[in-house]
């Protein structure tokens, strides 16, 4: 049996986050074009308006997650929204609950600052993604935040309470 994980903020310019998002970077680039990959860097990951978090065993990072704050738009009517970015479980680790309770985290983030919509986009051949999004009571929606509607992405809401 193995030990639960651990939720928690970290800076996103950790090494092992480094680590882990390069290795999400390479699989994104295995799927799609780079004009198609809609890649938050370390560097945006830094900002005020995002909330980065890890899920942890002992001191060894195996997930990642992260919201972005956004302004309303007409896509949402003009209610602010959180973007949910840069998901990731390390693939030995996948299938024990892990990107769920990173979700659960990341939404209670947002309720924190007082956003009550979270919207994201993911990738058409991403299947696994998907069905965890919809797990977590995500639905599809038109595209947002001036992604194109390339065929490429889907596009998913949930509204928090």
């Amino acid at each position: 049996m193995t030990a639960a994980a651990l939720i928690r903020r970290e800076r996103p310019d950790h090494p092992q986050v480094v680590a882990l998002l390069a290795e999400l970077d390479r699989y994104l680039e295995s799927l799609y074009p780079p004009e198609a990959n809609y890649i938050l860097d370390v560097q945006a990951l830094l900002a005020p308006e995002v909330d980065f978090l890890v899920a942890a065993r002992g001191e060894q990072i195996i997930g990642c997650g992260a919201v972005r704050c956004m302004p309303g738009e007409p896509e949402t009517r003009g209610q602010p929204y959180g973007e949910v970015k840069r998901m990731m479980t390390t693939p030995t680790e996948r299938g024990q609950g892990i990107a769920e309770h990173l979700m659960a985290a990341l939404e209670d983030a947002l309720r924190a600052r007082g956003i009550s919509l979270a919207l994201l986009e993911t990738g058409r051949d991403q299947h696994a993604a998907m069905r965890l999004y919809e797990r977590c009571g995500y639905v599809e929606r038109p595209a947002f935040g001036g992604y194109p509607d390339n065929g490429l992405s889907i596009f998913y809401e949930k509204r928090l309470a």
